[in-house]
């Protein structure tokens, strides 16, 4: 009966979880993790404070864009209701979500072919492409502006979405040596694999390569909305009509005046024009995070 009652308490005492060896950390380990944490709160002080100005600012009814006290005293809704009048800010929103959402589906699929070609197939011109993608990043996108509005204003199409969906639709050399690079990192043996099946170039594309690089996919998606959402340079160039106007334009137009300055308003369009792009990040965060992050790790 002992013998028994022994060998139980032993596999108890081997089921339970050893405890934590506490570690104990040295006096200088200790100061540089205090000082690491009062770097990081100083840095998001100096992020949060500007964002609690943009607030304090958009609930001013003075309309003065720059304010000392932390909590406005006369605090109203009157620069958010003057910026729905006439609703011109739901003319600018729907304008940039129909841009934004259009060039971000489109351009991801012609990133996604473009970088399938230079990841995994072997053609004539490839090292040169290649090379021509790396010099067209280091020009600015503002030295093609002139370029642009003269061949738009030869074709008559001047102030149309649709120029400038068109005119986004190339600003994409950048997204393709990133998914480039995060298509390197998938194994040739699921190629091999494939072509030893049978399938096609296409069906390589499709059901092998694109359902891996669907994280990194959906990260070129987020920031070219983000792009387009904060884009001025060619909407300010290529639309000139109201109604044609996206957010970056229209609110530029409300701090552009001669003899009145609409700061208020301004920074009530910046708050509400930051809802779309939170939504859009709060349903993608998962695959941002791991799209970012699977791409820096080879396979």
């Amino acid at each position: 009966m002992s013998v028994a009652h022994e060998s139980m308490a032993a596999s108890a005492r081997r089921s339970r979880p050893a405890r934590a060896v506490k570690k104990s950390m040295q006096p200088g380990e200790r100061v540089a993790l205090w000082v690491s944490r009062v770097v990081i709160w100083c840095v998001i002080v100096m992020v949060l404070l500007p964002m609690w100005f943009v607030v304090i600012a958009s609930f001013n009814p003075s309309n003065s864009y720059i304010s000392f006290s932390l909590f406005p005293s006369n605090a109203s809704f009157a620069n958010y209701r003057a910026l729905f009048q006439g609703g011109q800010f739901w003319i600018w929103v729907r304008n940039s979500l129909l841009v934004g959402v259009v060039v971000a589906v489109v351009q991801s699929l012609i990133t996604a072919m473009s970088a399938f070609a230079f990841a995994k197939l072997r053609f004539y011109g490839r090292k040169y492409g290649l090379m021509a993608l790396l010099l067209l990043q280091m020009f600015p996108n503002i030295l093609a502006i002139a370029a642009f509005y003269t061949a738009l204003a030869k074709l008559n199409m001047i102030d149309m979405l649709s120029s400038y969906m068109l005119v986004m639709l190339g600003t994409s050399a950048f997204n393709i040596w990133l998914l480039k690079g995060y298509m390197d990192s998938i194994p040739k043996e699921l190629d091999e694999a494939a072509v030893i099946d049978g399938t096609s170039t296409w069906q390589r594309f499709i059901h092998v390569t694109l359902p891996l690089a669907t994280p990194m996919m959906v990260v070129i998606f987020f920031l070219t909305l983000v792009g387009i959402f904060s884009e001025y340079m060619f909407a300010g160039t290529i639309l000139q009509s109201p109604w044609n106007y996206t957010l970056g334009v229209g609110m530029y137009n409300l701090i552009s005046g001669q003899f009145a300055k609409n700061w208020g308003e301004f920074a009530a369009a910046a708050l509400l024009s930051a809802v779309p792009l939170a939504i859009v990040f709060a349903f993608a965060q998962r695959y941002l995070t791991k799209g970012l992050v699977a791409g820096s790790v080879k396979g």
